[in-house]
């Protein structure tokens, strides 16, 4: 059996109509979509499959991909029982990946990322908060430069490193527009501000650490069945203690997914993405390693397929 990571994406890859085959096709996922909507009294399945607003507000678009991540991976387990070698998730993503380590319910995973989301938007609330991509410039670059506006009163910061030559820096917006020529000047190929009304990543959201590490001490349970990567170290981790003091550490600091990618990829022989296909396109700068994306049933199928 091949060597495999389990990874999963965070905000900015919904879409309207997501999980919506698993629903069509599973019981289960039926059932994981009406529980989680009791939960939080959210109704998934307009969430979900309807055209709305809300999937866009950080509050309802954390505990949706999650839901939808943890539906692919449990449809996935039932009928393969394999155990990744480590799980990685991308911001948001690190909680789904506590979920398919057993470290988190799926219905504790939905209620914390619901939490974590009106957390998130209340720190930022008066701040003007935002995130930009760019696309062209190495990390040295980005670096210096926030770091140069830090200096002359600017709140910018990288917060995203994606991939060579792809990261997300986040703070005030209006510093970030006043930076997009600096970028651009310094060889960014584009400098494209989010539509996103929170700064991830960055000291914006310090307000919210303490709140979710409280969260945290309540629903996180030993053991992990694989551990899991960090996003603010890079490095593997497979306790409850170790991930109540780097979860809350994750919302005002990097997130160094590139890292981790680099770091580990000798380790395994393929990635299967669960819930979205973000990170298998983040991948191909990363990585030599096939990633294959499991969004739906026909997906499913064709990584069993992979696994031979």
């Amino acid at each position: 059996m091949k060597k495999t990571a389990f990874i999963f994406p965070g905000q900015g890859s919904q879409s309207i109509g997501m999980g919506k085959d698993f629903y069509d096709a599973s019981d289960i996922a039926k059932e994981m979509i009406s529980n989680a909507s009791d939960a939080i009294n959210v109704d998934f399945k307009t969430l979900l499959f309807e055209e709305n607003d809300k999937l866009e507000q950080t509050q309802y678009t954390q505990p949706a991909i999650l839901l939808v991540s943890a539906i692919a991976h449990k449809l996935f387990e039932d009928a393969q029982n394999i155990k990744p070698y480590f799980a990685l998730g991308h911001s948001l993503g690190e909680f789904s990946a506590l979920v398919s380590v057993g470290a988190l319910d799926y219905i504790d995973g939905v209620k914390l990322v619901h939490q974590r989301g009106k957390l998130m938007q209340e720190a930022c609330e008066g701040k003007n908060a935002g995130m930009m991509a760019l696309i062209g410039l190495d990390d040295e670059s980005v670096e210096k430069l926030t770091a140069d506006a830090r200096d002359e009163g600017k709140q910018v910061w990288a917060a995203n490193y994606n991939s060579n030559g792809q990261i997300v820096a986040a703070g005030n917006k209006d510093d970030l527009k006043a930076m997009e020529s600096i970028f651009k000047g310094a060889g960014a190929k584009r400098a494209l501000l989010l539509n996103m009304s929170v700064a991830s990543h960055c000291p914006l959201l310090s307000s919210a650490v303490e709140p979710l590490k409280n969260s945290l001490e309540a629903v996180l349970k030993d053991p992990f069945i694989a551990p899991v990567i960090s996003n603010v170290t890079a490095e593997k981790y497979n306790t409850k203690e170790e991930a109540i003091a780097l979860l809350p550490e994750q919302l005002v600091k990097p997130v160094l997914y590139k890292q981790s990618i680099e770091r580990f990829d000798d380790e395994i022989d393929m990635f299967i993405e669960f819930g979205g296909s973000v990170l298998k396109g983040l991948n191909r700068r990363g990585t030599k390693k096939p990633t294959i994306s499991i969004t739906d049933m026909l997906s499913l199928n064709s990584a069993f397929d992979a696994l031979k």
